[in-house]
């Protein structure tokens, strides 16, 4: 069966979708825009966090709606994104401000404690952010998830153009990738659709998604300054308390090794590869993907 024949069969296996509610949540001076799907008694919330830097929640939903029926999910558009306000002065913005915004919104959403995932630089939100808000997060899920230092970055230009064939590969083999490290939002948004089917194991299933577009200067000076200046979270992340799962694509382009040197840096993480997925195992393996993370979620209570 290929990739999109397990996906469609998937789909068809679900039932109706679960309801998405807007609302605008005030929390550090900002307004963020925040989606919630109805409760479900006797489990805590799960907070999922997109990443791309300069994409909205929708990265994620409805991807992720399977996770709705054990549970209430809890989405947001990160600050200068989709429908959050952007801070004053975003020049200085970085990836820690959006960590620090997660405590924030839970506070301001009257939610006591949480379990959290995080996608791809949403993992890399998602642990920084526990590790300010460790009381609050029974657990902590990472999905291809960045790594605690920034050592993967450089390499993922070539891994992507050995990925591809054809007009693919020579799209995003001229790219002229130092334009990255400006704060450019149409240089940043043309990248990030150059390598989107770089992301799939399957080339295929890769050819019937749609690369989106990013719209968000906040995130191009984001993503900007991590490139150019790297980042180091090590100190930060050091034997984090939390129960983590990291679950990676075996054949993503930003490496499983990655994810395990990560599993193996935080203080209780295990590492789970999911066979024939790239970077969104959610879509090319999704009876693996949801199965792992419902098993996971459910372990324990929700005091535990």
């Amino acid at each position: 069966m290929s990739t999109l024949d397990r996906y469609l069969a998937f789909r068809r296996s679900l039932g109706p979708r679960a309801s998405l509610e807007h609302r605008t949540v005030r929390a550090r001076g900002l307004d963020f825009a925040v989606y919630l799907t109805p409760p479900v008694a006797g489990t805590l919330p799960l907070l999922c966090i997109n990443g791309g830097l300069l994409f909205d929640h929708t990265l994620l939903w409805p991807a992720l709606a399977p996770l709705a029926t054990h549970r209430q999910l809890v989405f947001f558009d990160q600050r200068g994104r989709g429908r959050s306000a952007s801070p004053p002065g975003i020049q200085a913005s970085r990836i820690e401000f959006d960590a620090g915004d997660v405590p924030a919104l839970r506070t301001a959403l009257g939610i006591p404690r949480w379990d959290v995932l995080g996608h791809s630089w949403g993992g890399g939100i998602a642990m920084l952010a526990t590790a300010q808000d460790v009381e609050a997060t029974r657990t902590l899920v990472l999905v291809n998830a960045v790594g605690v230092t920034s050592a993967w970055l450089p390499l993922m230009h070539d891994a992507g153009v050995a990925r591809l064939s054809g007009d693919a590969q020579e799209r995003l083999a001229t790219f002229d990738t130092a334009a990255l490290a400006l704060p450019h939002l149409d240089a940043h948004a043309n990248y990030t659709q150059a390598f989107f089917p770089a992301w799939f194991a399957d080339q295929q299933f890769a050819g019937r998604m749609t690369p989106p577009r990013g719209t968000s200067a906040v995130g191009a000076i984001v993503a900007a300054r991590l490139r150019r200046d790297g980042y180091d979270w090590r100190d930060t992340l050091r034997d984090l308390p939390t129960p983590t799962l990291v679950v990676h694509g075996a054949a993503d382009v930003l490496p499983l090794e990655i994810a395990a040197q990560t599993a193996a840096h935080l203080g209780r993480a295990r590492l789970l590869p999911i066979a024939e997925a790239g970077h969104n195992p959610f879509w090319e393996a999704p009876d693996a993907f949801f199965t792992a993370v419902h098993a996971f979620l459910a372990e324990g209570s929700p005091d535990s």
